[in-house]
């Protein structure tokens, strides 16, 4: 026969389970719920930059503000340009450089002393995590091959970029960028999952429209 202190500690232990799994059932509620809201955030900033693109080819009020301030608050993420990697699978806006969410822990980030698509011979310098986190945009960055294609939008143009090179580096905070500084290039970095070393890719601008 259980006495008085054992029913009540199996009671105790009976809530104290209960509260455990309600807690964690709303950590992972709340989780997913944050994960739609950004998700949502990035597919409404997309639409707006493509919006904003076809306004400057059509040389539409091209440097016109919004008007409607309330508008403007609630327009938490802006991008500046949007990267395409179709083999893999990939769109994602990019932000401007001096942007606290210009940051890996939250976007593809584009590399200090980075040049932007339109300067002469310049390189773009983008990184991402891999892995299986949310933000890990270049987890599939290992699957590029030379000759693939990846395009930049950028201030009403379309730059196309072909991989000429693929190789890897020793994970020290530098990345040796090897390209032809005679041409416009792009620089892909992530770190390869699990180990302590990064890829870098390497391609040449082909086309601009």
């Amino acid at each position: 026969m259980q006495t008085k202190k054992e029913r009540n500690r199996k009671s105790w232990l009976g809530i104290t389970g209960f509260l455990l799994l309600f807690l964690g059932i709303s950590v992972i509620t709340y989780y997913v719920a944050m994960n739609k809201k950004l998700d949502n955030q990035e597919k409404d900033a997309l639409k707006d930059f493509y919006i904003q693109e076809q306004e400057i080819i059509n040389d539409d009020k091209k440097d016109e503000e919004p008007k409607n301030e309330e508008v403007k608050e609630q327009k938490k993420i802006e991008y500046i340009a949007v990267l395409k990697i179709p083999k893999i699978n990939l769109e994602r806006g990019l932000v401007n450089p001096n942007s606290y969410l210009n940051n890996i822990d939250y976007n593809v980030q584009i590399l200090n002393n980075s040049a932007m698509p339109d300067e002469r011979n310049g390189n773009v310098m983008l990184a991402a995590h891999s892995g299986n986190a949310r933000v890990s945009y270049f987890r599939n960055l290992d699957k590029l091959s030379i000759d693939d294609v990846v395009t930049i939008d950028y201030k009403g143009k379309n730059y196309t970029y072909k991989v000429v090179n693929i190789y890897d580096i020793d994970k020290t905070g530098k990345a040796q960028i090897i390209r032809n500084k005679n041409t416009n290039t792009l620089t892909l970095v992530t770190c390869r999952h699990n180990t302590n070393r990064q890829i870098v890719v390497i391609c040449e601008l082909t086309n601009t429209k």
